[in-house]
Parts: structure tokens; C-alpha cells; sequence
């Protein structure tokens, strides 16, 4: 399964890799109040986003991830606290009547 992961990530990476080639072109890249950066590379310019956009995924899933992992923490923690406590049994000191376990059990 690893080496199909691994062959599937080459493929993907030639094809963005041929991609990147065919478009070398200069471009003109309009900004806000008019300015212009010209003569920009369009593979510098799609690189520039595909990074923005990695960062503002990664900004906008941090909060759920953080949260996930501050639930985990805590299950864990109460996983060993319940462990724990089936391994040292708490006896109970007086002796227990069958009524009070189960009143009129039937036969």
C-alpha cells in the first residue's frame, strides 16, 4: 500500500511539475488602488497561491484540530483514572444484604 501511495505522489508531482513548465509565461498582477506588479513569472504567481491557500486551510482547521486533541488528552486520562481503579477494587467494608442488591428477586 506505501509503495502505491508513494507511486501515486510521483505521478501527481510530474503532472504538476509538466504543468508548471507549460506555463512560464510573464504576468501582469493587479493588486487593490491600482498597483501593478508586471513581468511575473505565472508559475511564481500560482505557486504564491497554492501556498496561501495551504496556510488559510491550515488556519481555518487549527481550532478543530486543537480541540480534537485537548478531547483525546482528556479520554485518555479518564481511560488510565477507570484502569486503574478496576485493578485496586474498593471492598466494601460491611457486609451487603441480598435485599438491598436485588429487593423480591424473584425465583
Amino acid at each position: 500500500m506505501r509503495y502505491i501511495v508513494w507511486l501515486l505522489r510521483l505521478v501527481v508531482f510530474i503532472l504538476v511539475l509538466m504543468f508548471a513548465l507549460k506555463n512560464t509565461g510573464p504576468v501582469d498582477v493587479n493588486f487593490f488602488a491600482d498597483h501593478v506588479i508586471t513581468g511575473v513569472p505565472l508559475i511564481v504567481v500560482m505557486l504564491a497561491v497554492f501556498v496561501l491557500g495551504g496556510l488559510l486551510g491550515l488556519l481555518l482547521v487549527a481550532p478543530a484540530m486543537l480541540r480534537a486533541r485537548r478531547e483525546q488528552g482528556r479520554l485518555r486520562r479518564e481511560v488510565a483514572r477507570l484502569e486503574e481503579k478496576a485493578r485496586h477494587p474498593v471492598m466494601p467494608t460491611e457486609a451487603v444484604a441480598p435485599e438491598t442488591v436485588a429487593p423480591m428477586a424473584p425465583l
